[in-house]
Formats: structure tokens, sequence, C-alpha cells
């Protein structure tokens, strides 16, 4: 059995019948997840986006973020953008899916950058140096990072798929893509497809799942389960996105939120009803924490390009006139030379 259809057995069905239904133009399967109580209107976004004026009902924009008739983008393919979008309504759901569809894509065939992150967290609208979105955040975010400013080998490619749990006091290590930190991740790669891609994000019973379908067909792959997951209800769902000294379009499609029905209501052990307003941010299984080692500007750092262009170009200007001087003294001596003889 696909794993995806295993950990994903109502929204994922329900919504592939959506899309089905919607393309054959024969019913509205929006209207019947409504009535059933699964689809969350108030969380998320489809077409068209906009209500009266520019304003997208239940969302705020911020940043280079713009409103285009089939896609929302958070940062165009120019260098040095930002850009976010945030839901407006508190998530009260403790059991959750969410089922993204998304493009990033610019004219960057070796070099491009940076990525795009998914939101859950108790601050919204806010803009921040996480691909984005703010640091130190108290919550979960999903990062999309298609650029490493790791100087040296990674353990994985890039496009990187990874997530956080943050109680605040996580800091993101942009110089190590978040990995000091991480939950887990995988290499995925989205980038430049001429195809629809999405992603979902599960947190049902304590388990954080995530999946992706960038492949162009049905078939969904798993990128990481993670099990004694505790995320607080109360919290907003956003989405943000950066460029620095490389660039893409950071695309957001379609937004789709569901309510999954659940028997779980204890917490680490307990037998008494959980309070998850409560419920401080947290990973049994996240990486511990490492201290930060500043790399040294390399050619795997995009922040460093200008620091070696300019070395480069400092480099062959002293060639230059070191070769300059060589030859006039040359040319001195052999006329000096003829003086004598």
């Amino acid at each position: 059995m696909n794993v995806f259809y295993h950990k994903f057995p109502s929204a994922v069905l329900l919504t592939l019948l959506l899309i089905v239904a919607v393309r054959a133009d024969v019913i509205n399967l929006s209207e019947e997840l409504e009535e059933d109580g699964y689809f969350r209107k108030e969380h998320s976004l489809t077409k068209p986006y906009t209500g009266a004026g520019m304003d997208i009902p239940n969302w705020d924009f911020i940043g280079t973020t713009m409103v285009a008739s089939s896609y929302v983008r958070l940062t165009p393919d120019r260098q040095s953008k930002q850009g976010a979008l945030w839901n407006k309504m508190p998530v009260h759901m403790h059991n959750w899916e969410v089922l993204v569809q998304f493009s990033v894509n610019g004219i960057g065939k070796q070099l491009f950058g940076d990525g795009f992150a998914f939101w859950y967290t108790k601050e919204r609208n806010e803009l921040g140096p996480v691909l984005g979105g703010r640091d130190f955040f108290t919550g979960l975010g999903v990062f999309f990072d298609t650029y490493s400013n790791h100087n040296g080998v990674h353990a994985h490619e890039h496009p990187y798929i990874s997530a956080i749990i943050s109680d605040g006091a996580v800091h993101y290590d942009h110089d190590k893509d978040g990995t000091h930190s991480q939950v887990a991740g995988c290499t995925a790669k989205f980038r430049n497809k001429d195809h629809d891609t999405f992603f979902a994000i599960s947190y049902v019973d304590r388990e954080l799942s995530v999946f992706h379908n960038i492949n162009g067909d049905d078939n969904w792959s798993e990128c990481f389960v993670a099990p004694n997951v505790d995320l607080p209800t109360g919290y907003y769902y956003g989405f943000s996105a950066a460029t620095g000294d490389l660039a893409d379009n950071h695309d957001i499609i379609s937004v789709k939120v569901y309510d999954i029905d659940s028997e779980d209501n204890e917490g680490e052990g307990g037998k008494e009803e959980v309070d998850w307003s409560t419920v401080t941010p947290k990973a049994a299984n996240a990486e511990p924490e490492r201290a930060h080692i500043q790399d040294s500007p390399g050619l795997t750092d995009s922040r460093g390009f200008r620091y070696i262009t300019a070395g480069i170009i400092f480099l062959a200007v002293v060639i230059t006139v070191a070769l300059t001087v060589f030859f006039v003294r040359r040319a001195q001596e052999e006329k000096s030379k003829k003086r004598f003889f």
C-alpha cells in the first residue's frame, strides 16, 4: 500500500477526488468536505484569492508578496527580497493535515536560492532572517531550502526539506541550513518542475509527518515521520520566502486544511484530558542544538560570492600591476644597457 495513503487515509483521498472533480467539472467535493466538517475553509487558500479590493479573506500578506490570478508569489526572481503570507485565524484543532500546492522556479540553472518555509507558530505576520520568517520562533517551522549555505560537505543534497520545533529559544543557524537543531529532513528536487508540485504536513496523535508529490504523478513520497511531538493549539499557519545574492520565484498556489478526527486526548503518559493550548512545543527526537562554528566564506556560501568576486578582481589588479612594473623595469634596463655598448 502506498505509505502516503496509509498516513493520510481521509484527507488525501478526499483531496485527490476534489482535484479530479474540479478538472472534470462533475461535482464539487469542497462543499461536501465542508458539510462533513473535515475541510476548514477559514484556514485554506483557493482560487480566486481576492475578495473586496486586493485583500485575501482570512489572510495577510507582507513584504514582496504579490497576489496574481493563479498564484501568490512570496518573492520574485530577484535578489534580496522577503515576503510572507499568514492566516489570520488561530488553529483550535489538535489534529490536522495541510495540503499545499506550490512552485519554486527561476532562470538560474546552477545557482539559485534561498527557499521558503511553512509555519505553525505563536507569532505571525513578521519578516525575518529564516527564509523570510523570524528566528527564535515558537512552534513549528518546515523549511524548503534550495541552496546550501554550509561551507563543506553536507550529509544531504539540496533542495532539502527539514523541520524544527522551537519553544522560542532555538536558533536557526543559517550557515548550517538549520541542521544543528532539526527534527528530521529529506532531499527533494522540487525546483523548476513543469508539472504541479505538492507537499503535505500532518500532525495527528502527536506524530508529525511530511510528504511530498513532486514527480507529476499520483505517488507521494515520505520525507519523514517524527513521533512524540507536542504542538499547542491556538497558533497560526503561515508561509514565507527569501532571496539573497541568489534568487527564485517562490509561489503558493493553494492551501487545503483538514480537521482530523482522533481519540488522542492524552499527553505524555497522563490519563486526564490535556489542555493543548498550554502545551510547550517540543520534539522528543530533535537533534540536540550544537554550538555554531563560523565558516570561512567559500564557494558554497551564497553570501560569500561578493567577497570572492572582489578577491579575484583584487588579485587580477595586483598581478597586472606587478607585470606592468616588471616589463617597464626590464625595458628601462635594456635601454640602459644600449647606452653603455
